[in-house]
């Protein structure tokens, strides 16, 4: 369950996707060396937790271990934290570094500014796959055409969004598999605008940056390529 080089959105996306409540997996931390991080599975998010190899023992938090396997046996048996709905978090399932993963972790560019104000050469050209994506957007209403902010949560082919981060039950599930266009929408007032076109609805977004626009505009279009390859290969005439 170390994953030597796993990113945070990559091990964001392999929990979320493909493991369950109290998986967890330990991967190197890039903020500096012999830093660790503990990522874990609690309901539908993922908990990062440093962990701190001094040369000797492991630092978490105020605890301090031997060993790795004494740290996972002490929080197996009590909570790590308890999670923002109550939920408490433990390490049940430890998720394998060779696991067969499904297509969904296939490279996808995303274009990621660590802050504002870099350059293009400064964007990373090639984000490690991400397949799942959350945060917040400004949404317009259907009938009345006032703007709230929703928070946003993609997995798989389903994009759903909430009254606020804390809300268990979606507004509403859209289904990408019957999206026809995602584009760059400039027809609003408001800048950093999207659109996602349904058969009955064309629903509008905004991002608060044009940079996290072009993130959410880049992975839903990839997740549509992916869904129209699935069906091309679906309706292909069998050869045999």
């Amino acid at each position: 369950w170390y994953h030597d080089n796993l990113t945070r959105h990559a091990a964001e996306a392999l929990l979320l996707s493909n493991g369950q409540d109290g998986s967890y997996l330990l991967r190197k931390s890039n903020e500096r060396e012999g830093l660790y991080s503990l990522s874990v599975r609690g309901k539908d998010s993922v908990k990062h937790f440093h962990v701190e190899h001094t040369g000797t023992t492991f630092k978490f938090g105020f605890n301090e271990f031997s060993n790795l396997k004494e740290l996972v046996m002490h929080f197996a048996n009590q909570p790590l934290i308890g999670s923002e709905t109550g939920t408490l978090i433990v390490l049940k399932h430890p998720y394998p570094q060779k696991v067969e993963e499904p297509s969904i972790y296939e490279s996808v560019r995303v274009h990621t500014a660590m802050q504002t104000g870099r350059t293009e050469e400064d964007l990373i050209p090639n984000a490690p796959s991400l397949g799942t994506k959350e945060g917040y957007l400004i949404k317009q209403g259907k009938i009345v055409k006032n703007w709230k902010t929703r928070w946003f949560t993609l997995h798989r082919n389903e994009l759903k969004y909430f009254k606020d981060q804390t809300a268990t039950e979606p507004i509403r599930a859209l289904d990408l598999t019957e999206c026809s266009a995602v584009q760059f929408d400039y027809s609003q007032e408001r800048v950093n605008c999207f659109c996602l076109v349904f058969p009955l609805r064309t629903y509008y977004l905004c991002a608060k940056t044009g940079i996290e626009a072009d993130e959410w505009i880049k992975i839903l279009r990839w997740k549509l390529s992916q869904i129209r390859k699935q069906l091309e290969q679906r309706n292909a005439p069998l050869t045999s």
